[in-house]
């Protein structure tokens, strides 16, 4: 199935804060805002069902977590255990608040 729509957060949450308002801006955030995600989200549509399967991953999750894992020589584990801990790849990867544990799925 396709990823649901990404939706803009116009209202602050009272016990969380923003990136935009915790980052210093380092250069993969600075990259971050420089690349038109916009455009993977028309490439990679044809891949996704609009029927079929479950809820598909946000495409700037799939893709930051790509580069990133080029990018940085991780493996998949690493890559995840990376994640969570650093606020700066989750910012590159679209996310607007802490995330506290990474979203795994193990196919059987």
């Amino acid at each position: 199935m396709k990823p649901k729509q990404r939706s803009q957060v116009s209202q602050l949450n009272l016990f969380q804060s923003h990136f935009d308002q915790l980052l210093n801006l380092p250069p993969l955030c600075l990259l971050a805002r420089k690349i038109d995600w916009h455009r993977f989200d028309l490439a990679f549509a044809d891949c996704y069902s609009p029927e079929m399967g479950a809820p598909g991953k946000d495409i700037r999750l799939l893709v930051g977590l790509h580069s990133l894992k080029h990018t940085f020589n991780e493996s998949d584990e690493s890559l995840l255990e990376r994640w969570v801990e650093n606020l700066y790849w989750q910012y590159f990867c679209g996310q607007a608040f802490k995330a506290c544990k990474a979203h795994r799925h193990y196919a059987a």
